[in-house]
């Protein structure tokens, strides 16, 4: 191959965007509006009408479109006939590059000017910018074997991939039908009459103020991040200790279930011994079980569980804002079985569970070495390190 430095200029006509008025945007047009957030989607939320579309502007399949705020994004258009809104350009064919290969190459050149904006907050990319680019690339004839090579081998990794996330989806699907399945079959009681009635249910703080050094800590939704997972106390907000004294009605201990409500609802913490005395917010309500009635783990997995979430959906169905209370968290059905019973199925349902995350974190991690060798291939393709004529 015969490889020498060529700027896009002369591989393709630049076409800018055009600075469409508001007013003529609607719901059901004539032609999808391409702006920065539709390049990388599947549909299209805005429309205009083909009068007010400048034939220069009306996106073909074949061109390469490009983002130039943000990421840069770049893609091959095949989405059919479009309107190229500001701020994006596309690279159209002149008979001098094949723009398969444009698209595949591109990325990495518009990445090296990301990375020297790293100081801009938002990052802009102006099209003689895009037209100065100099990439080393070889003759037209070339140029559409590495693409038609390309094609072939990121389509096989895609349809990999996209096997892979299927798995996933069918492995986060077993996983909650893991935990309905392991529920199923008791009686139910409210979840208020497994809780001692020394320590009510109850939310926190309503007004915890600044930061204090040394005050107390206290739990929020936004600090409950695993399934039973006690939050760390150096990561914890903390609140005047004149503040915490007004409610102490809600100091936690160790071993209390702490549950978000609110917005922010269904996240579900186990308080650990180092946060006794620790307190909460008004979005945050503690669960303090009879340990002769309620073995935490199981009542962590029936909280966590989709009978609890289809309970709580039908509560708060209709309301403007989806937010869940105290009164439904207490009214909450939960499984009600032996001691020993809701001991075993805590301990099934932690292994069960594990086994699916290690599946599907090994899963993630498949996409995540594919994506990887996706990339290397085409560098490698784009840049002449290999000879796609021997490797087809």
């Amino acid at each position: 191959m015969t490889w020498r430095q060529r700027r896009v200029q002369e591989m393709a006509d630049l076409i800018n965007g055009f600075p469409f008025d508001s007013a003529d945007f609607s719901d059901d047009g004539d032609l999808p509006l391409v702006r920065i957030r539709d390049i990388l989607g599947t549909s299209f939320e805005t429309f205009v009408a083909r009068e007010v579309v400048p034939e220069s502007v009306l996106i073909r399949d074949g061109d390469v479109v490009v983002g130039m705020d943000g990421d840069f994004n770049v893609v091959l258009w095949s989405r059919g006939p479009a309107a190229l809104n500001q701020r994006l350009c596309l690279l159209r064919a002149n008979g001098r590059a094949d723009t398969r290969f444009l698209a595949y190459a591109l990325p990495a050149y518009l990445q090296v000017i990301n990375d020297l904006t790293y100081a801009t907050t938002v990052k802009h990319l102006s099209s003689g910018q895009v037209r100065g680019i100099r990439m080393t690339a070889p003759d037209l004839p070339e140029q559409r074997a590495i693409a038609d090579y390309l094609d072939r081998e990121t389509a096989r990794i895609d349809t990999l991939i996209d096997e892979q996330r299927c798995l996933i989806e069918m492995l986060r699907e077993r996983r909650v039908a893991t935990v309905a399945e392991a529920l199923e079959g008791y009686d139910r009681i409210h979840l208020r009459r497994l809780v001692d009635r020394e320590r009510p249910m109850t939310y926190g703080i309503l007004q915890a103020g600044e930061p204090i050094e040394g005050g107390v800590p206290y739990i929020g939704p936004s600090d409950i991040t695993g399934e039973g997972t006690s939050p760390e106390r150096d990561a914890l907000r903390t609140t005047a200790s004149e503040i915490a004294s007004a409610y102490r009605r809600s100091v936690l201990a160790g071993g209390d279930v702490v549950v978000s409500i609110g917005p922010a609802y269904g996240k579900v913490a186990v308080v650990s011994d180092d946060l006794a005395g620790a307190n909460l917010t008004q979005d945050t309500v503690r669960v303090a079980l009879v340990p002769e009635l309620a073995h935490t783990r199981f009542v962590v997995w029936a909280l966590l569980s989709r009978q609890t979430a289809d309970y709580w959906d039908y509560q708060i169905m209709g309301a403007t804002f989806r937010r869940l209370n105290l009164g439904t968290l207490a009214r909450t059905p939960i499984p009600f079985a032996p001691l020993d019973e809701q001991r075993r199925i805590a301990s099934y349902l932690d292994e069960q569970t594990a086994k699916i995350d290690a599946l599907i974190a090994e899963t993630e991690r498949f996409i995540e070495l594919a994506r990887e060798r996706r990339s290397a291939l085409i560098t490698a393709a784009v840049t002449g390190q290999i000879d796609v004529r021997e490797v087809a």
